[in-house]
């Protein structure tokens, strides 16, 4: 399954991993590509959505999160992000990939 982030709005943001997290238990694959605004979800805080602890289960529970190089460097952050940069190229790959693309 792939999973397209555009959002850094926190609760949209929030269900998107958690989807990501329930799809995983459901025992598919998941790769997890943040592109726009989403790729400032690692520094989102929000007292009632945690995105980045749901960040943090999909990572530990396999997922594969790729974030947009040139909309991290847009926005000065492509030194400061764990997840790896990636291309235009590795989201269409992931598309071709998926049995199933999602968007939030």
């Amino acid at each position: 399954m792939a999973i397209i982030l555009e959002t850094k709005e926190p609760e949209k943001a929030w269900n998107a991993f958690r989807f990501g997290v329930a799809s995983l238990k459901k025992k598919h694959e998941v790769k997890f590509f943040l592109m726009g605004e989403a790729v400032e979800c690692e520094t989102l805080e929000d007292t009632q959505y945690n995105v980045a602890q749901e960040m943090k289960k999909l990572e530990e529970a396999g997922g594969e999160l790729l974030a947009c190089g040139t909309c991290l460097k847009s926005r000065q952050l492509d030194e400061h992000t764990a997840c790896p940069i990636s291309t235009m190229f590795d989201c269409v790959e992931m598309v071709e990939w998926a049995d199933k693309t999602v968007t939030f």
